[in-house]
């Protein structure tokens, strides 16, 4: 029976190395690229992220959403705080606002309601805007946030029936 203990935890420690490895590999990942720029464009599976010149990350990451008066933002990572503000479509082009919602600095899932409800098979615009008054947005005080190369921070998505059921609105 020894040789069968034996290979058990020879077996043991071989998986918890691997593990330890891949670990090792996530966090590199994830982290290892500070000081790399990441564009600011939307993207297809959710995220929307700007990399500031002082190596601060300001990112949206959300997925298309259940029709409603609620958008649910997965996560939104700013620098300093700021705001998630909803557009809707206006010819390919960001239109009127019809929700905000504060977020303070850090990574934070924030949810937003909105003065219209969101029609399925809308397109919709999440765009990420200064913080200097975190108590009410103002358009005229608020500036869009931008990337490295000027363009703004912001996530099209779209609300569809078929979204998530856990993100109704």
């Amino acid at each position: 029976m020894q040789p069968t203990e034996s290979g058990i935890k020879t077996w043991q420690w071989v998986v918890t190395v691997i593990v330890i490895i891949i670990l090792i590999i996530i966090g590199v990942m994830v982290f290892g690229n500070k000081g790399s720029q990441a564009p600011a464009t939307t993207s297809p599976v959710g995220t929307a992220t700007s990399t500031s010149q002082s190596g601060a990350v300001n990112r949206i990451v959300m997925a298309d959403q259940y029709p409603g008066n609620v958008a649910y933002i997965s996560s939104v990572q700013l620098a300093n705080g700021g705001w998630v503000v909803i557009k809707n479509d206006n010819a390919g082009q960001p239109g009127d606002v019809i929700g905000e919602a504060y977020s303070a600095a850090g990574i934070n899932p924030v949810k937003v309601t909105l003065s219209s409800p969101m029609v399925d098979g809308g397109t919709y615009y999440a765009i990420l805007y200064t913080g200097n008054n975190a108590t009410a947005f103002d358009a005229t005080a608020e500036q869009p946030l931008t990337d490295s190369t000027g363009a703004i921070i912001m996530h099209v998505f779209h609300s569809s029936a078929t979204a998530d059921a856990s993100l109704k609105g």
